[in-house]
């Protein structure tokens, strides 16, 4: 439903420290709104100089999520897709490096001419054309806007300027701020503090925005007696003050927002009209999360493991993956680069139900990813690898079963005698690094018969792309006449997407990244099928196990 009125703007902003759950928040109430029957979208304001996090390292920033146009961007527009089940676009995401180097740029062809080029009103203009730039091709009836950082730091001030313009110009009723701040408790004391709260929307007030809604993040409940002290310090009503206590799973969170008539508070606030929302496929989804019959272990082998943000899209992917086996999936991180080292990895592998080689960027911990796929070649276990997980997995089986010794990367060893991974040929004229791999959505061929093809139920497909090394299709002659199937090919390129082993109960290889485009109740196929073969390896275990138990129970 569009409303045929003017677009209304939500601006979500953080206070007291970061890292409280703005991106879940600003998603949280998308949802919420969609499921009021209005169309939304969600954008992301980053305070950093880089262009994109692109050439961020993972312990920097986290996930680097892409979208279908190939723009690589901050994980939150993953949880935004994710809940609100919507593509996004550049125009989702904004950084100081993308404000700045179209304000510069323009200054260099003249633009300003005559003109001393400010903070004022130069970025802040171009980034309140940014706020409204996405509703240019889509008539959105809400635009949510979530501003990165927290109150009061400095690199994030023109973005508040902005919003607090914006919403001057947008006018009563038709923008809102909610305010995401901490209400901490003191176990010394046994005491909830509010003064955290009231210190941040203090700075925000002096910025010129006043908080609409205020949302508390807490470890306990708040006493009415404490929503009216908030209420009365920080000048917001005290239905406004809204509980963000912590859930036992992200997806619990509209419901909890709802039950506080969040979602209503809001319509109300944006003089809309107030639908009864739908959320009972949400509350289907988190009963299911909560009380899953089965449970299977899959290991994350990889590089990053110490910060699990960095492969926020496959945990996602996997508790949507599990919802639909009706499976919780305990996930057992491995360290790639101690993997293989402490004589324990047999016995650690032999603990799972399935494998998982995510993808990643140089030669660190690849000789224990490889360790890896090895004993679950071999072992039987069910495998997924993901981009840099396929091309483990061709150099293992180039090395361990086509007998290539020394088959390798070129990224990892340019005088490897056989480079069965490559860089792809258009990437070996590239030198700069942002934004310049192959990136966004392309399409692929499924070869007919095949796993893939199974699994996906089509011929076609299109997934999102982050890498510049491929199979090298010098050696694909060689690699399928050893037994791997190719389970999708991009005809227009002329490139593998997907790799099977016909005679293993399931190992698939794909150059995509699958956890981009999977959401709530629509899991992507590839995790739900791996996830299906981990419950599967798992019942067979256990069955094996019991037999011999009562084989030596018998002879004893």
């Amino acid at each position: 439903m569009t409303s045929g009125k003017q677009t209304k703007y939500i601006f979500v902003t953080g206070g007291v420290i970061s890292g409280l759950g703005k991106g879940i928040t600003s998603a949280s109430i998308g949802y919420l709104l969609k499921s009021r029957g209005y169309k939304v979208t969600i954008q992301k304001f980053d305070p950093y100089i880089n262009i994109d996090p692109g050439t961020m390292s993972p312990y920097q920033h986290g996930e680097v999520f892409v979208l279908e146009d190939g723009t690589e961007c901050d994980l939150d527009l993953g949880h935004y897709e994710r809940f609100i089940d919507e593509h996004m676009s550049g125009l989702n995401n904004t950084t100081t490096g993308k404000v700045y180097y179209e304000v510069i740029s323009r200054e260099r062809r003249g633009d300003y001419l005559g003109a001393t080029v400010q903070v004022i009103p130069h970025i802040t203009d171009e980034i309140k054309r940014r706020i409204a730039a996405v509703n240019a091709e889509h008539q959105y009836d809400i635009v949510i806007c979530e501003i990165g950082g927290t109150v009061g730091d400095i690199e994030g001030l023109p973005f508040f300027e902005a919003a607090r313009q914006f919403r001057f110009e947008a006018g009563r009723g038709n923008c809102l701020n909610v305010h995401l701040t901490l209400v901490p408790f003191i176990p010394s004391s046994g005491e909830i503090k509010t003064k955290p709260t009231q210190h941040s929307v203090m700075t925000l007030r002096e910025i010129g925005i006043l908080p609409d809604i205020l949302l508390c993040r807490t470890t306990q409940h708040l006493t009415e007696d404490v929503r009216k002290k908030i209420a009365l310090f920080c000048n917001v009503a005290p239905n406004a003050v809204i509980e963000a206590i912590d859930a036992p799973t992200i997806y619990e969170i509209p419901l909890i927002y709802d039950q506080q008539g969040l979602g209503n508070l809001i319509t109300d606030l944006l003089e809309l009209p107030k639908h009864k929302p739908d959320l009972k496929q949400l509350e289907a989804f988190v009963e299911r999360v909560k009380n899953p019959k089965n449970s299977v272990r899959i290991a994350i082998c990889g590089k990053y493991t110490q910060l699990h943000d960095a492969y926020k899209s496959i945990v996602e992917s996997f508790v949507h993956a599990g919802v639909e086996n009706d499976t919780h999936v305990e996930i057992s991180w491995i360290e790639a680069e101690q993997f293989g080292k402490n004589g324990e990895s047999e016995k650690l592998v032999n603990q799972i139900d399935g494998l998982l080689i995510p993808g990643g960027f140089g030669d660190r911990g690849i000789e224990g990813k490889i360790e890896a796929i090895r004993i679950a070649r071999e072992k039987k276990i069910p495998f997924f690898g993901i981009c840099l997980g396929l091309q483990c997995a061709v150099i293992e089986y180039a090395r361990n079963v086509c007998g290539l010794t020394g088959a390798n990367s070129t990224e990892f060893d340019q005088d490897t005698p056989y480079p069965v991974i490559d860089l792809m040929e258009e990437q070996k004229r590239i030198s700069t690094k942002g934004g310049t791999m192959r990136l966004g959505a392309y399409s692929a061929e499924l070869t007919e018969k095949s796993q893939a093809q199974k699994i996906y139920g089509k011929k076609q497909i299109s997934e999102r792309h982050r890498h510049r090394f491929e199979v090298n299709n010098q050696f694909l002659p060689i690699l399928t006449k050893a037994g791997l199937r190719i389970g999708a090919i991009n005809n227009d390129l002329n490139l593998v997407e997907m790799i099977e082993l016909p005679q293993h109960p399931w190992f698939v290889g794909c150059q995509f990244h699958p956890e981009l485009k999977s959401r709530i109740g629509k899991a992507h196929p590839l995790f739900r099928e791996f996830v299906k073969a981990a419950l599967s390896y798992h019942h067979t275990k256990s069955s094996t196990a019991e037999r011999t138990a009562n084989n030596d129970s018998r002879q004893d």
